[in-house]
């Protein structure tokens, strides 16, 4: 019975652990479904912009107050988990504050940095709360954040400060243990197992709460604390994989894989190249496969018209989106009171993507529902309000590129639908017969000089 809480501990641990594990493989298997692209180019400015981006912060503090907030539960984040990787040690092996002999007084800084940074947390999250909920700041209230991206920010910030306030009651109680050793009150084989370690320049302030109580009452709080604290974490993570906070972990891929070339520049299609140079080479074999070893090739679609037709990138950046809005906020057409919301475009491939995602784990493989992105989640008229300006891309923190989905499904549009605007086509039809946008025959375009 000696090691059952050892053995209930690691238990709890691979369970968490596994779970988290096998959502993360069906979101992989998920994004593989997406087309292949290569962007194992230029290795050293993709290692730079990640430093610069994802870890450095800078496009977030771009917008100073939200972005300080935000670098404070950032820092916080990573920080306070080399205190859970103690935490970790200490329930496998059954000791208690394990770094603290061999650590010494740096160990006490670490605790009281753990400790600062953890109630600058809890006062962040109450100010991002009040700024989700009270502050009617515009967009944070829109109408693609009505019901469970809503509810599930709140819950984030509602998982945050019950996790910091266990880990200062934790804290708070085992310093009065410690207090209660130092002073000859504890003197039991179990109470001076809590060794006088740690500086507590926050729960000290709690500690005094339960000045009176017996060891016993004190142990009670401290473990109950500790057990909530490492199972909230676990919860956590296992939260992380249906929340708009996976992009914790995504940041950094979605940064690095982010395209290298100038904002502007739009790529061009492999099929509809191949079918210009066969139009441009009278010597061209029009039955000839693209791939020499694939003689059976089949076309690509022209576009997107669902998830399976956009790339793997474009299906990370779905997953990564924090739906923060500063894209949408951005966004000329949006700002006009038109319908297109750049946020919203990422939202909607995700939840297509977990839709498909839900069919394959009931089902094993991939069968037709007859719904796809366009149309049944993404309108027309969206994509048609977009100006190309690259605002949305220029403005996400973590380098999401809402406007390559946007141009791969008009690419549908145009060349599978043949659906483009009525003011398209006109201009697309005097490009095509008259080599300009405008109306004019080629010999007349000098008119203008003989008057």
């Amino acid at each position: 019975m000696e090691y059952l809480p050892n053995i209930i501990f690691v238990l709890l641990l691979l369970a968490g652990v596994g779970y988290f594990a096998s959502n993360i493989k069906k979101m992989i298997r998920n994004i593989q479904l997406g087309k292949k692209v290569d962007r194992s180019d230029r290795k050293g400015e993709r290692f730079a912009q990640m430093a610069r981006i994802a870890l450095g912060q800078s496009k977030m503090v771009r917008r100073p107050i939200a972005g300080f907030l935000h670098v404070i539960v950032y820092v916080g984040f990573v920080i306070i988990n080399i205190e859970v990787f103690e935490i970790i040690i200490d329930g496998i092996t059954g000791q208690h504050r394990i770094f603290a002999p061999y650590l010494g007084g740096v160990y006490d800084v670490l605790i009281a940095i753990f400790e600062i940074l953890a109630f600058l947390v809890v006062a962040t999250v109450v100010i991002f709360w009040l700024r989700r909920n009270v502050m009617n700041i515009k967009r944070l209230m829109m109408g693609e954040l009505k019901g469970w991206p809503k509810n599930d920010a709140n819950y984030i910030l509602y998982f945050e400060v019950v996790l910091m306030t266990l880990f200062l009651t934790m804290n708070a109680a085992d310093l009065s243990i410690q207090e209660g050793v130092m002073a000859g009150r504890f003197t039991s084989e179990a109470a001076t197992h809590y060794v006088n370690a740690g500086s507590f320049p926050i729960s000290g302030f709690i500690a005094p709460l339960f000045d009176g109580m017996s060891f016993e009452s004190l142990l009670i709080i401290e473990r109950t604390c500790w057990w909530l604290h490492i199972a909230g974490i676990l919860i956590f993570l296992n939260y992380l994989y249906w929340s708009k906070h996976l992009h914790i972990m995504l940041a950094f891929p979605n940064v690095y894989f982010a395209k290298l070339t100038p904002k502007g520049q739009f790529t061009n299609m492999a099929a509809v190249t191949k079918e210009v140079k066969m139009m441009m080479d009278p010597n061209a074999d029009p039955f000839a496969a693209s791939d020499p070893n694939d003689a059976d090739e089949v076309p690509a679609a022209l576009g997107a018209n669902d998830i399976f037709d956009l790339d793997q990138v474009q299906l990370l950046n779905a997953y990564t989106c924090t739906e923060c809005g500063r894209c949408t906020s951005e966004c000329p057409a949006n700002i006009t009171g038109k319908k297109l919301s750049p946020r919203k475009i990422m939202m909607d491939t995700r939840d297509r993507l977990e839709e498909v995602g839900a069919v394959i784990n009931k089902e094993g493989v991939w069968n037709d529902d007859g719904k796809t992105l366009l149309n049944d989640y993404i309108t027309t008229e969206e994509l048609w309000a977009c100006t190309t300006c690259n605002a949305c891309v220029e403005a996400c923190p973590i380098g999401i590129d809402p406007l390559s989905i946007i141009i791969e499904m008009r690419r549908y549009l145009v060349l599978e639908n043949s659906a483009a605007p009525s003011e398209l086509n006109v201009t697309m039809s005097n490009i095509e017969n008259n080599g300009a946008p405008w109306p004019y025959n080629q010999m007349d375009r000098l008119n203008w000089v003989n008057e």
